[in-house]
């Protein structure tokens, strides 16, 4: 599987964000979005997940569903993190599950695996915000999609989470997954390449 962006331009409020960008990312890849505030980094991961048009170019991904967009077959983690505080922290997962038609089986071992298995009956309201992080990650591991699309992944968590983030996204590569993400320092992914937008 490869997915491609070729001459892809972004305008927000009329405002030209970037342009002229290219990139290519084959199964088994990840490329670190980098520069400075404004440049466009978010922007581009949403362009890819679908939530932001395309002001030109051309995004293309090669060996996927050819029924489904670009969208449906990645995972996209923004800044805010879709959580429902008046669910509990299951049913929250719960519901991205059944959101992107996957079964429930992976719900308990997603959550114990950002460590929020003891959380799972807790209403979301009391969650720190590196524990609803935490969250939504667990949407990484209880439904599978190839294309990983994180904007500040490692935003809010603690060392311990870091750590354990670092890994899941090393284990997503090694299957053949592949990540694309935003940040303006290391994620722990060393092999990562650097796609950097604006003035370096």
């Amino acid at each position: 599987m490869q997915l491609k962006g070729s001459d892809l331009a972004c305008r927000r409020g009329g405002r030209e964000v970037f342009a002229g960008i290219g990139f290519s990312l084959s199964g088994g890849e990840a490329l670190l979005v980098t520069g400075h505030n404004g440049a466009g980094k978010s922007s581009l991961l949403r362009m890819i997940a679908g939530l932001v048009r395309l002001a030109a170019g051309r995004l293309e991904l090669d060996g996927g569903d050819a029924d489904a967009s670009i969208g449906e077959q990645a995972h996209y983690i923004g800044h805010q993190d879709a959580v429902k505080p008046s669910l509990l922290v299951r049913e929250n997962l719960d519901f991205w599950t059944r959101y992107f038609g996957a079964s429930g089986e992976n719900i308990d071992p997603a959550l114990e695996a950002v460590d929020l298995g003891p959380l799972a009956g807790l209403p979301a309201a009391y969650l720190s915000a590196g524990q609803r992080r935490r969250l939504s990650i667990a949407r990484l591991i209880a439904v599978k999609r190839t294309i990983w699309l994180l904007d500040e992944p490692m935003s809010a968590l603690d060392k311990p989470s870091q750590t354990r983030l670092a890994e899941l996204m090393r284990g997503h590569l090694a299957s053949g997954g592949m990540i694309l993400a935003a940040a303006h320092g290391p994620i722990g992914l060393e092999r990562a390449r650097e796609l950097t937008l604006g003035p370096a």
